[in-house]
């Protein structure tokens, strides 16, 4: 059974069954007789998108796009496999991300050497290639016609590289994949959504995500649609959230610079302290261990990602 949640405009949020339930979104946006998913989830994920399809009364060739927001593998790795299942359909993809979903060999590599093999299989699934004449690049500003409705894709790095933020011209609306962080269901509060960044491994980049926080709230946005897991309204206030956590995770990152070896616990463990004291200051759903416990692997990727940021500076970069 898919977990499928519709929204005003056309908008569905269908979970791509990535790790636990509701941890990971695929967006639907259906504009009459043609749709665009945004981001893929997993080469796992593609069953579910063609049921949804199903759901929705409409067949695989009324798909016009397949849009990444960024090739990380719970956003990417099932475009490939998609891909062959929607005929009509063109793969949207910002272009330092476009070679690796033509041969994802490189990133597969890469993902192996963080998990190992047998792991990344059973996570991801294999991951195809997408043929490059089904592949479109989408540099800053691009805008795409999803039948009468325009799309405006712009570059939004920090999280990644390779991030695009795709805004729906109809709706107000805009899909923000992890540059707007992460904000889970289980910690709302009477309808009230909380935000925290993500500094994932490996190309965070404080000084970029902020620029891009606050590009995409320059766009007014009535609502934006985070990947992990949908919707957030009230936006002002949660990019000033993201922007003083953000803030709140290099100071405990540069304090720790150099703790050698001991770096990743180091900061891993005050990341735990802070989403305890975020808890319990926001009033979240969870708070204080039990909340820390709910975002253990958040944490645990911010911290890798940290690092990662403070060997970037030791080489003259991103600082």
């Amino acid at each position: 059974m898919i977990a499928l949640t519709p929204y005003a405009h056309g908008i569905h949020a269908l979970d791509s069954g990535y790790g636990r339930p509701g941890h990971d979104a695929i967006h639907l946006l259906i504009e009459g007789e043609r749709a665009a998913f945004i981001d893929t989830g997993t080469t796992h994920s593609v069953p579910l998108m063609l049921e949804a399809l199903a759901r929705l009364g409409l067949a695989p060739r009324q798909v016009q796009f397949v849009i990444l927001t960024h090739i990380h593998l719970d956003h990417a790795g099932g475009a490939g496999a998609l891909m062959r299942a929607l005929p009509a359909a063109e793969l949207i993809v910002h272009p330092r991300g476009a070679r690796h979903m033509i041969d994802p060999t490189v990133l597969m590599a890469a993902t192996s050497a963080v998990y190992g093999p047998a792991a990344t299989l059973a996570m991801y699934g294999e991951v195809a290639p997408v043929a490059e004449a089904r592949v479109r690049t989408a540099p800053h500003d691009t805008v795409l016609h999803l039948g009468e409705r325009e799309l405006l894709l712009i570059d939004t790095p920090g999280h990644a590289r390779h991030h695009l933020t795709v805004c729906d011209r109809r709706s107000g609306h805009c899909f923000t994949g992890d540059t707007f962080g992460v904000s889970y269901r289980e910690l709302d509060t009477q309808g009230r959504t909380f935000v925290f960044p993500s500094t994932s491994p490996s190309q965070f980049d404080p000084s970029a995500l902020h620029r891009s926080i606050d590009l995409i709230a320059s766009l007014q946005p009535a609502a934006v649609y985070v990947t992990h897991y949908s919707q957030v309204r009230d936006i002002p206030r949660r990019a000033a959230d993201l922007h003083r956590l953000i803030d709140a995770h290099v100071d405990i990152a540069r304090r720790e610079r150099a703790a050698g070896s001991a770096r990743q616990e180091r900061i891993r463990a005050q990341l735990i302290e802070l989403v305890a004291r975020e808890s319990v200051q926001q009033g979240w759903a969870l708070q204080g261990a039990a909340a820390a416990q709910f975002m253990a692997i958040d944490t645990q990727l911010n911290a890798q990602g940290l690092v990662a940021w403070l060997d970037s500076l030791g080489s003259g970069a991103g600082a």
